[in-house]
């Protein structure tokens, strides 16, 4: 009866070792979905930094089964492996929500710049009426409406870029049409007060 029971001990011991062999699969899968989701997210463009530590979790995660793949089937064991899983998942879904309120934040800034951009060419572009018409001015005037209608040209740029979902871009075109559009309108200004004061 000893000798049955030790059998039975040694063949729970064998089946525990061997449970214990076995990499934490759920775990793994799941740490790679949610890098894979991550990236779908976009969060190479709007979230870099927290994709970067999400992929250097799932590298630490790599690492650690490749160690453990290496070892006796009875020396295997994967405790370290499942916390590795979970940091990486935990790192891969904080780039995803990370990349997801960065775009929503670089959409919202895009469109009011664009709307407001719109709003100060249609501004400046009344201002024109104001404008001087003598000889001496004519030129001046002239060039400060090619560089208006250069600017719109530039801001229909950052709307089609806000169009394709480049949200990033579309800023960067809005800010620089923005600073054009307010050097023509401020030297349209000084136009129409050096006019005001030849009066």
């Amino acid at each position: 009866m000893t000798k049955f029971r030790l059998a039975l001990i040694a063949i729970a011991l064998a089946g525990f070792a061997l449970g214990c062999a076995e990499p934490p699969a759920a775990e793994i899968d799941g740490a790679k979905a949610a890098l894979e989701s991550a990236r779908s997210a976009e969060a190479g463009e709007y979230a870099p930094e927290a994709l970067s530590a999400a992929e250097d979790a799932q590298s630490q995660l790599e690492t650690e089964l490749k160690a453990q793949e290496e070892k006796f089937a009875l020396m295997r064991r994967y405790e370290t492996a499942k916390q590795l899983a979970a940091a990486a998942t935990d790192a891969a879904n904080n780039a995803a929500t990370k990349a997801a309120e960065e775009k929503q934040r670089l959409q919202t800034a895009a469109s009011d710049l664009i709307a407001a951009t719109r709003t100060a060419i249609a501004d400046t572009t009344a201002l024109f009426e104001q404008a001087p018409t003598g000889k001496g001015t004519q030129a001046d005037i002239a060039a400060l409406k090619a560089d208006l209608a250069a600017a719109e040209t530039s801001l229909a740029d950052a709307e089609a870029s806000f169009s394709s979902g480049q949200y990033r871009d579309a800023v960067a075109k809005a800010e620089s049409v923005q600073q054009s559009v307010q050097s023509v309108k401020m030297a349209l200004e000084e136009a129409i007060a050096a006019k005001g004061g030849r009066r």
